[in-house]
């Protein structure tokens, strides 16, 4: 006895709103069609040509109003260092003063692929009354980083809803692998029964294992705010993965309310339940009276083995070398490498180890890059910033803020 509840949108939000009007499914993602969106593409008028520009970060909170909030960009071009040239030209007082009189484009392109992770932010540009943060990335380096998470900065923030302005090479397209390996990583980590908005979190939450930022100078109800703020766009973006999951039997949905729902994962666990009472139809009419939406899923070896084998080659590669390999036949016909599953908790756990890795390390290398190409004042105004959220949310939260020694590490993030 099984059935299917397609999730209802919650009323639609106000016109005087930052958050979009309405919401697009793309498949790989959401576009955003927002008020503002003109404004915000305006700047895009006074820098040289992008191939790839989107807006992510608290400016697209259903919440977020206030003119002194930040303004984030990332705009993918296909040479960083010539458009850095032509953007110093246009342009110069975006940059720190340091840099542009000892290298100019080629120390900005250097410090940003050889210290950080490749990305070069200019914070604090005052534009139409607005604060805003732009970084440039070199097109072939976002690419990568969304199909495999080599350094898991991009991929991250695109695994977030964000508002598209530019897309000249489909990027949309290219970002379904990395949604579907981000449901794969949260699903393998997320115990037999979550809330669908918990679901979200911990996709949401994925890029910030291991972000010293966490530790220090952010808001530490950050993934919460989010999720809440855009719970609606989360579901456009993933509902094509769970309708594929539930396609291949590996999600069920079970029941409904008008609520964000819960989820509850079987296989082993719901088997214990269903040898309890000894009916299968009594199960299913308990959890059809249960008043909240429910996924049931298969929580055992087979699921595992699913979820893993979607995650990105960097990561799987790096768990075959702590779990081992095995040669499996592929249905194309070649011989490929497969992860060694035990049991389902080791193989989450590995996967939390390398991603929780992968972050920590290219959050401390983008927090150096960070705070030589921000420059001294900058770095203090990013800093302060930073820290005012953090220590907001502490007077929420009983935990103890560490000690602000490494607080250079959150510039430029």
């Amino acid at each position: 006895m099984e059935f299917l509840v397609v999730i209802p949108f919650s009323k639609r939000q106000s016109k005087d709103e930052l958050l979009p009007l309405t919401a697009r499914k793309m498949g790989s993602g959401v576009e955003q069609k927002m008020e503002n969106g003109e404004e915000l593409a305006s700047l895009l008028d006074v820098l040289p040509r992008v191939e790839f520009c989107c807006v992510y970060g608290s400016s697209l909170l259903t919440n977020s109003h206030d003119k002194k909030t930040m303004v984030d960009y990332i705009l993918g071009v296909s040479d960083p260092m010539q458009w850095h040239s032509e953007n110093l030209e246009m342009n110069k007082d975006h940059y720190a003063s340091w840099m542009v009189h000892l290298g100019g484009s080629k120390l900005i392109t250097e410090v940003a692929d050889e210290i950080g992770v490749g990305v070069h932010f200019n914070p604090f540009v005052s534009w139409n009354d607005r604060m805003i943060k732009y970084g440039v990335v070199r097109m072939h380096d976002l690419v990568q980083d969304i199909l495999n998470w080599e350094r898991f900065y991009f991929s991250g923030r695109l695994q977030k809803p964000v508002h598209i302005l530019v897309d000249n090479l489909d990027i949309r397209n290219v970002n379904s692998v990395n949604l579907k390996a981000a449901m794969s990583a949260a699903l393998l980590l997320l115990p037999p029964k979550f809330t669908e908005v918990e679901l979200y979190a911990r996709i949401c939450s994925l890029s910030y294992m291991g972000d010293l930022r966490m530790l220090f100078a952010e808001d530490r109800n950050k993934v919460q705010k989010i999720v809440k703020g855009q719970f609606n766009l989360f579901h456009s973006m993933y509902k094509p993965f769970l309708d594929d999951y539930a396609a291949k039997d590996l999600l069920r949905f079970s029941s409904w309310s008008d609520n964000h729902g819960i989820i509850i994962q079987t296989g082993t666990c719901i088997y214990h339940i269903i040898a309890y009472y000894r009916s299968p139809l009594r199960i299913m009419i308990r959890m059809v009276l249960l008043p909240y939406h429910s996924l049931l899923k298969d929580y055992g070896l087979s699921a595992a083995g699913s979820f893993v084998s979607s995650l990105p080659q960097t990561v799987r590669t790096r768990m075959g070398m702590k779990l081992g390999e095995k040669r499996k036949l592929a249905e194309s016909g070649r011989t490929i490498n497969e992860v060694v599953i035990n049991s389902r908790e080791e193989a989450a756990e590995c996967m939390r180890k390398v991603v929780r890795r992968i972050v920590m390390v290219s959050s401390a290398r983008q927090a150096i890059a960070g705070l030589l190409a921000a420059g001294g004042v900058n770095a203090v105004r990013y800093l302060a910033r930073k820290m005012v959220k953090d220590w907001s949310s502490f007077s929420q939260d009983t935990s103890v803020t560490c000690s602000v020694i490494a607080s250079f590490f959150f510039i430029g993030m």
